[in-house]
């Protein structure tokens, strides 16, 4: 298992530097959103993780925006379990619009007197896409993700954007039918940088602005924030030293956290 993940990850690391990346057609910015029923405990647990406040506000529902300098997270105050991948969009009618035109249909739609838009679609394996009118102040980070670090700083843990738990590499979502998933992203203007067939069916996709990872397994049953890190092995032993609590080993140098708000976080070793 551990020499497959590190075949499969330096093959990652060479289709990634070898492509072109993609304009994003969806929105101006992204981020992945979560509810919480407490957002002061959940804030609490991220800044754990390296990530820091960008914004706050009450209106139209309390949340924290929040960053570790390359992944947006959007923490949202509700008692109900949610994750989504979020874009906000300028011209939100236009690009509705154009999604519709391609045979999508919006499961949540906003009322007329709704001055936030809030549009909500959902994948084929039901994993949530929301568009949202943008505010003033939302902006991408700019930090490197995997996606756009260069290749030979893959294994410098000194140049990871996030010190605590290393690059983003993806969000990643367990899917039934892989090609099925990957047309329907291609849709929404995903392209696919690396497809496997090792271990199981899987694909790295992305539109210039976030990263995927359809998973055809059931090794995992809902979408997962992932890090790969060179030095996974130290930075976990760190976490455990601070008083890491939630969390499941996933054999040397991996594990999976759980967040005070049950969302699960992948720390992965990136291997050559």
């Amino acid at each position: 298992m551990k020499k497959w993940r590190q075949l499969i990850r330096l093959q990652i690391k060479k289709t990634i530097t070898m492509f072109t990346i993609p304009k994003p057609t969806l929105g101006e910015v992204t981020a992945i959103t979560i509810t919480s029923p407490d957002l002061d405990k959940s804030f609490n647990f991220y800044k754990t993780l390296g990530f820091t406040e960008v914004m706050r506000m009450d209106f139209p529902f309390p949340w924290i925006q929040i960053s570790d300098g390359a992944l947006l997270i959007m923490l949202r105050k509700d008692d109900q379990p949610y994750i989504a991948l979020t874009y906000y969009v300028k011209d939100i009618d236009i690009v509705v619009a154009a999604i519709e035109s391609k045979g999508i249909e919006f499961i949540e739609k906003p009322k007329p007197t709704d001055w936030v838009k809030r549009y909500v679609m959902a994948s084929p394996d039901k994993v949530l896409i929301s568009l949202v009118n943008i505010m003033d102040g939302f902006t991408q980070p700019k930090g490197k993700t995997m996606l756009t670090m260069a290749q030979e700083d893959y294994m410098k843990p000194s140049e990871y954007q996030n010190k605590i738990c290393g690059m983003y590499g993806e969000f990643a979502q367990p899917v039934a039918n892989l090609q099925q998933s990957i047309s329907f992203w291609e849709k929404l203007g995903f392209v696919v940088l690396s497809k496997f067939q090792m271990q199981y069916p899987w694909a790295i996709m992305t539109d210039g602005l976030a990263i995927l990872g359809l998973h055809q397994t059931n090794e995992f049953l809902k979408p997962t924030i992932t890090f790969f890190a060179a030095d996974m092995k130290e930075k976990i032993a760190s976490l455990k030293a601070g008083g890491l609590k939630s969390y499941t080993d996933k054999g040397e140098a991996n594990i999976v956290l759980t967040t005070p708000e049950g969302q699960h976080i992948n720390l992965f070793k990136m291997g050559m």
